[in-house]
């Protein structure tokens, strides 16, 4: 038992020292991670798990739109590629589309390394 637990110490550790940064790419991270086991429940013909991880990857998302700061002209560019993604999350949910969950992907994985070589460069 305490493996879970310190594995979970650890984890909650590492989100209260990120920077807001490292938090932003952990999100990414996090959607990414939703969307694969969301692909997997659809290749399972596992109908719940599909619609589960779906609905925690766009709430991801929606928590990434949520903290654009729109004092920056590049924030409108990316609330427009999360209203996208948002969008074919439905359309995923809505047809259990796998090809649909990979076009998504590929958008988040995109906007992850873009991010982390900005975290990068602001270093």
């Amino acid at each position: 038992m305490a493996l879970p637990n310190a594995y979970a110490t650890y984890k909650n550790n590492q989100v209260l020292t990120a920077t807001p940064g490292e938090l932003t790419l952990m999100l990414y991270e996090g959607a990414i991670k939703f969307c694969n086991i969301a692909l997997l429940g659809i290749e399972q013909n596992n109908i719940e798990k599909a619609n589960d991880n779906i609905k925690k990857c766009r709430a991801i998302v929606t928590e990434l739109r949520a903290t654009l700061n729109f004092d920056y002209p590049v924030a409108q560019d990316f609330e427009n590629v999360y209203v996208y993604i948002t969008q074919r999350l439905s359309d995923a949910n809505m047809q259990k589309d796998k090809a649909i969950l990979e076009e998504v992907l590929e958008h988040l994985r995109t906007m992850k390394e873009t991010w982390k070589e900005v975290i990068r460069l602001s270093k």
